[in-house]
């Protein structure tokens, strides 16, 4: 019969080998989960440790009675106690022999069973690029939706509820954790707030290992460093205060006292220089004042929408835009029952198909890709190599048709639709997105400076692209366009479709889109990119762009 240790063993080898083959854990929620299982493994092994510990001290406890009772009343009367023979002859067994066995037992190390599965699990951890990687995503997440650092210490995040179980909180540690991630690529804004909050829940006493000189130390050299001198001199008058004898605090209070007083001498002078009239005030220029919201930067622009903000498309517009059911010119598959089909955008024309993809599917589509997520990749225009990217945070499997009649039968549906032949489009494309998931500002369609960008496919340029939404996301992970303002929400079970290419075959600008970071939620989408070869016809089967 094996042993608890030998079971715990044999079991954590295969949930391992199921995770082994990955890394890059934080840039897939799916992939995650089996982490949970692996840590709850580790878990129940660990509880089998702590029995087994319990089971040895009590078998000493009881062994330490019976031999407390038993000499105490030998030696109340030592000669009349050992004058018995059968107490002489155990009194020689028992310090001959069964200390022994005591000494053997209390030496027992009953932690071998736990510590190899510690050993074996700990070889598949996440590393330390995971634990960079996810939180470098909620700082994403912080910026993109704005969140101050109070609503994700304490979980309060738009889509999650009070009542939820696996709501969860921050530590001091935690908060200190993520200033020190920030500190680490020169990211002084983020050290800041993150400090800050570390010292605030202190404050308010909660217990930590954390000392507030470290965070306090941390804080002033990252207000330095955006050039806040007096807030510098009062985080470091504080840490002194708490350490007097504070080594880099005391070269830092002379230094920021000499700076912070050539600082003000400085604008002592211009003041005089102005008041003399020697120097004219210089005011700001119009464009210096404010930026208008048609010229601010796309990462700006992505970001706002991905707030619901931004560009809104006009009332006029929006009368325009229909649901019907279609069936694509009386298609024989869709006569008798008609798919529902919404209009999300007119330029460029985006719609959405409803209830397209049923719940079997996403789940045999989700099951067949899951061994197979590997970090999604871009095209590197440099190299014309597939590379990583940090602004494309998800893995991704491809699914040929053959493979399973669920992939087939999807690839039929993306055709019958759209009047577009999927024989030369790439592998149906499922992506599972990672903590703070995102895609940022992206076009599916290889440019003009990009002449081989689908060379080896030859299959020309990217034409359209189906994207289905195989989960609700609770809060983020909408696509957005960030040239026209569209924004698409996913819907489980919809899909959306737009051109890349116009009628001319020229790329649509227009329809440059990005994923936006996944807040709250797990999002599951699979695309297909059709290609120009192999469309005899260059219509746009009653999709045409609206007027």
């Amino acid at each position: 019969m094996r042993s608890w240790t030998t079971c715990h063993v044999v079991l954590l080898s295969c949930l391992i080998h199921s995770v082994s083959a990955h890394n890059d854990f934080f840039t897939s929620i799916g992939q995650m989960t089996d982490l949970l299982f692996t840590e709850k493994d580790l878990v129940t092994s660990l509880k089998d440790y702590i029995q087994a510990e319990e089971r040895k001290l009590e078998q000493v406890k009881q062994w330490a009675e019976k031999l407390d009772s038993l000499t105490s009343i030998a030696t109340q009367d030592p000669e009349g106690f050992l004058g018995h023979p059968v107490n002489a002859f155990k009194l020689m067994k028992r310090l001959n022999t069964e200390w022994g066995d005591l000494e053997n037992l209390v030496l027992k190390d009953m932690s071998d069973g736990f510590i190899s599965n510690l050993t074996i699990q700990r070889q598949h951890f996440p590393s330390d690029e995971d634990q960079t990687g996810a939180a470098k995503a909620l700082l994403r997440l912080q910026d993109t939706y704005q969140l101050d650092t109070q609503s994700i210490s304490t979980g309060d995040l738009p889509g999650t509820s009070v009542k939820l179980p696996y709501r969860s909180t921050l530590t001091v540690e935690d908060c200190f954790e993520l200033g020190r991630i920030a500190y680490s690529e020169s990211d002084y804004r983020h050290t800041e707030v993150w400090m800050a909050q570390a010292l605030k829940q202190l404050d308010e006493g909660e217990e930590s290992s954390v000392e507030p000189v470290m965070v306090l130390d941390y804080l002033s050299y990252s207000v330095y460093q955006q050039g806040e001198l007096e807030r510098a001199l009062d985080f470091t008058r504080r840490l002194l205060e708490l350490d007097p004898e504070h080594q880099r605090a005391n070269g830092n209070l002379k230094y920021f006292e000499y700076q912070l007083a050539k600082q003000r001498k400085a604008g002592e002078d211009l003041r005089y220089r102005r008041s003399e009239g020697a120097e004219p005030e210089r005011e700001e220029s119009e464009g210096r004042k404010g930026v208008k919201k048609d010229n601010l930067p796309e990462k700006k622009k992505y970001e706002q929408l991905c707030r619901g903000e931004g560009i809104k498309m006009t009332p006029r517009r929006q009368s325009r835009l229909f649901c019907r059911y279609y069936d694509n010119n009386q298609h024989p598959r869709y006569l008798l029952g008609p798919v529902k089909q919404e209009d999300e955008w007119d330029r460029p024309y985006i719609i959405r198909y409803h209830d397209i993809i049923s719940e079997w599917e996403i789940e045999k589509v989700k099951e067949l890709a899951k061994p197979r997520l590997r970090r999604a990749t871009v095209h590197d225009p440099q190299t014309g190599q597939l590379t990583t990217a940090q602004y494309r945070v998800s893995k991704s499997a491809w699914l040929t048709a053959n493979e399973h009649s669920v992939v087939d039968h999807i690839n039929q549906r993306i055709e019958d639709l759209t009047g577009l032949d999927v024989q030369t489009a790439e592998e149906l494309q499922v992506a599972n997105y990672g903590v703070g998931g995102q895609y940022e500002p992206h076009f599916d369609f290889g440019r003009k400076d990009e002449p081989d960008a689908f060379k080896e496919l030859g299959t020309g340029n990217r034409i359209a692209t189906w994207l289905f939404y195989m989960s609700d996301v609770a809060a983020g992970g909408a696509t957005v366009f960030p040239e026209v303002g569209a924004v698409v929400r996913p819907i489980k079970g919809t899909a959306v479709f737009w051109y890349n290419l116009l009628p001319s075959g020229e790329g649509d600008y227009s329809t440059r889109h990005a994923a936006c970071p996944v807040l709250v939620g797990n999002k599951w989408v699979s695309n297909k990119w059709i290609h120009e070869h192999g469309q005899e016809f260059r219509r746009r089967c009653g999709l045409h762009e609206m007027d």
